[in-house]
């Protein structure tokens, strides 16, 4: 079986929802910006001109990941989640490289996250990609982040 990455539907709005917040609950807690986030991902997503991905395995909806507009010409990789039982089958990082081939086509500068020093196997995902760590700003809209981590895709 392979994966395939597919855009968004509103029929996939409760699986988006369902696989993050399974993720939240077992590392985190659900914060406000999530609950925003993941309650009308349509609308706080892509009404703003981001853009949300299904994974597919198996003709069954096991992932997904959007890229919501950060600064000009950047955009925050977020809400990835892979359902617990397909985990172990690197369908992150087939998401994570859809994610920045996408970021290339359309000619972004950039992909930025936030993410948690508590998520150790992500962040090796994410530095194996060519993320950087830079500077967390304060006032974060999470309070499980602790680090964040930008892919320059400019020369």
């Amino acid at each position: 079986m392979s994966l395939k990455v597919i855009p968004f539907k509103s029929e996939h709005a409760n699986a988006f929802k369902a696989l993050n917040i399974a993720w939240l609950e077992k590392y985190f807690v659900v914060e406000p910006k999530d609950e925003i986030l993941l309650g009308d991902c349509e609308n706080a997503i892509i009404a703003v001109g981001g853009y949300i991905f299904m994974g597919e395995y198996d003709n069954e909806i096991v992932a997904c990941f959007s890229l919501i507009p950060y600064q000009e010409h950047y955009y925050e990789l977020g809400k990835m989640a892979v359902d617990p039982k397909y985990q172990g089958l690197k369908i992150g990082q087939q998401l994570l490289s859809f994610a920045i081939a996408f970021a290339k086509k359309k000619g972004w500068h950039g992909i930025v996250l936030y993410s948690s020093t508590k998520l150790p196997t992500a962040l090796h995902v994410y530095r194996k990609y060519g993320f950087k760590e830079v500077t967390l700003e304060k006032d974060l809209p999470y309070i499980r982040s602790d680090i964040k981590m930008e892919l320059n895709l400019v020369d």
